[in-house]
């Protein structure tokens, strides 16, 4: 399984992003997909997952400004990220529970892709 993450840059504060992940090499159906990101100095948090009967979650930090959601093509996944805030700098992850639920951990990850948001 691989995925592949797209669409970061840098945006002032209060501009928008929006963030694709192509999945490719699925053996095994995944039933939840989620973004993560790494700020410099800190560790990997989540930011969204969804789950395969349309259910989302999100980090209370990005509530309000981000929405995840799937592709019309089954292998694809997006992130749009609205009123973008300097905290939200980081290396964006998009993840998959290949062969399970969201009960299970992530186990497939991407690359990551930048985003860079200035005062």
């Amino acid at each position: 399984v691989q995925l592949a993450e797209s669409g970061g840059g840098s945006v002032q504060a209060g501009g928008s992003l929006r963030l694709s992940c192509v999945a490719s090499g699925y053996t095994y159906s995944s039933y939840c997909k989620g973004w993560f990101r790494q700020a410099p100095g800190k560790e990997r948090e989540e930011v969204a997952r969804i789950e395969t009967d349309g259910d989302t979650t999100y980090a209370d930090s990005v509530k309000g400004r981000f929405i995840i959601s799937k592709g019309n093509a089954k292998n694809t996944l997006y992130l749009q990220m609205n009123n973008l805030q300097p905290e939200d700098t980081a290396v964006y992850y998009c993840a998959a529970v290949v062969g399970g639920y969201c009960d299970r951990p992530f186990n497939s990850w991407g690359q990551g892709t930048q985003g860079t948001v200035s005062s």
